[in-house]
């Protein structure tokens, strides 16, 4: 079975590890068409009016799947977020972001080892962008909690846990100080986990005293449900757990089955054109997105390549092949025909 995906190459880095990560899958036997379009200041450079043009969001509306790179908002009035704008038009409302120990990149975490889901509402929250100045010297920020947002993530989040074999869903709040916007949210995950009773554990936890846990106990964590701006500070926190945002990938899922999968580490012009550039999230990104391909189609062999994959890139990061950010000599493309020479391998 063929299936179409939106390739975004993105801005920096992007088209660098974003080409690595099609090398990879493509190697490992994904059947995958890719429809290439533009975004961020990529698409500018290109005669968009804006960041994230139309005919690429129809694209991703259409294929109903894209894998993206890192994108650059350029500077200066009239350009929004591209990753803002994606939520927005793509109803993209469940961030989520898989944290695991690698073998072959230790960390002070790697024994007993961290193997996290951080599960983030992303469209409304003090992310919801409503601040006022109210005089000279005083600004006012609004915190956005609905119920249906709330309760549509609590019911992804459960059902995450569900499908996929997680034993526990944790929910991070400060329910005890914002009783009314917190403890909306808190009451509706309360209320549709127990529709979950007997199949996901169910637990509180005040995002502070759990910020601590996190860091002397990880392994007491499975999937973490935050709010937008919890969520974005607790997934950067775990990732760190884990080696940094260089191995850790991202996906934006919504309604109508629209998914982005992207590495959620920035565009890093710096080293942009060097080929130094580490293509692992992106390339883990893809495992994700085969995945769902997986769970939406019934295709058996995008389950396959996911795993040949994942295989290859821990037997690779074993045989120490790895990029400077972890300590090796590698560069992009080395890096990606390293795991592509591992194809096959058990790890």
């Amino acid at each position: 079975m063929r299936h179409s995906a939106v390739l975004i190459p993105g801005d920096g880095i992007g088209p660098e590890v974003t080409a690595a990560a099609r090398f990879v899958l493509e190697q490992a036997g994904a059947q995958i068409d890719w429809h290439v379009h533009h975004a961020g200041l990529a698409a500018v450079e290109r005669g968009a009016s804006e960041t994230l043009p139309d005919e690429t969001v129809e694209s991703v509306i259409a294929n109903r799947v894209a894998l993206k790179g890192p994108c650059t908002t350029p500077i200066g009035e009239g350009f929004t977020s591209v990753n803002v704008a994606l939520r927005k038009r793509l109803h993209l409302f469940g961030a989520v972001r898989p944290v695991r120990s690698l073998r072959g990149v230790p960390t002070r975490f790697s024994d007993p080892g961290v193997d996290i889901v951080v599960v983030r509402e992303n469209t409304e929250g003090l992310y919801a962008g409503i601040e006022n100045q109210i005089t000279k010297g005083v600004v006012t920020s609004l915190k956005v909690v609905t119920e249906e947002a709330s309760r549509r993530i609590a019911r992804f989040a459960l059902d995450y846990a569900l499908t996929r074999g997680r034993r526990k869903v944790t929910v991070f709040h400060k329910a005890n100080i914002m009783k009314l916007g917190d403890g909306l949210f808190v009451r509706c995950c309360r209320e549709e986990a127990r529709q979950y009773e007997g199949r996901v554990e169910y637990e509180e936890i005040i995002i502070d005293a759990g910020s601590m846990r996190l860091v002397q106990r990880p392994e007491d964590f499975d999937v973490l449900l935050c709010e937008n701006l919890y969520g974005d500070v607790m997934s950067d926190l775990c990732a760190g757990l884990v080696g940094g945002l260089g191995v850790t990938p991202g996906a934006n899922y919504g309604c109508d089955h629209a998914a982005v999968f992207e590495a959620v580490h920035g565009s890093a012009p710096d080293i942009a054109g060097q080929g130094i550039a580490n293509p692992l999230a992106v390339i883990m990104s893809g495992v994700m997105m085969l995945r769902h391909l997986a769970m939406a189609t019934g295709d058996e062999h995008c389950t396959m390549v996911a795993d040949r994959i994942r295989n290859a890139y821990n037997a690779s990061l074993l045989a120490g092949h790895k990029t400077r950010d972890l300590g090796g000599e590698l560069g992009t493309q080395q890096f990606a025909q390293s795991i592509a020479d591992h194809l096959g391998v058990e790890a």
